[in-house]
């Protein structure tokens, strides 16, 4: 066997985790603008603050990874239509793909104490972000079809 064979590189992994963004973008439009604010069901936060902890994640955690700066967990933007939180998602997109391509494969592997809360290898933390993704997405889903409306298909990833 190959000790130094991957399952995937780091384009990869970009462009993966860019297909879970590009699936949660139609997620968001999905919505009325009324239920992306509003709508919740079992004490759960609406779609709009969850978009929100997205948003505060991925791309100022890679700017703090590249950087190598300790910032606190910032969810203080404030949007009242999707129209913005759409705008942000895009801008977060573009800040993402800079920030990442920064990261050498050899980087991956080094710890970094994230928000300073969580001390994991870098890999790690971006599997993280992709699965705090697909969870929130999911209940962006139950949510959309408690409101009557299809969800896009969960593999098409690529719009």
């Amino acid at each position: 066997m190959n000790a130094n064979a991957k399952v995937l590189d780091s384009q990869q992994l970009l462009i993966h985790w860019q297909g879970h963004r590009n699936l949660t973008r139609r997620v968001i439009e999905a919505f009325s603008e009324k239920d992306l604010f509003e709508f919740s069901i079992g004490g759960m936060r609406p779609f709009a603050k969850l978009t929100l902890e997205l948003l505060a994640i991925g791309g100022p955690a890679l700017k703090s990874i590249v950087t190598g700066t300790i910032s606190k967990f910032d969810e203080s933007f404030n949007p009242t239509t999707k129209a913005e939180i759409l705008e942000k998602w895009d801008e977060e997109t573009e800040t993402i793909n800079e920030y990442f391509s920064q990261i050498s494969e050899e980087r991956f592997q080094e710890m970094f104490n994230l928000f300073g809360q969580y001390e994991f290898p870098i890999y790690q933390n971006i599997l993280y972000f992709v699965d705090n993704e697909i969870h929130h997405r999911g209940q962006g889903y139950v949510y959309l079809r408690a409101l009557g409306i299809e969800p896009p298909f969960f593999w098409e990833r690529e719009r």
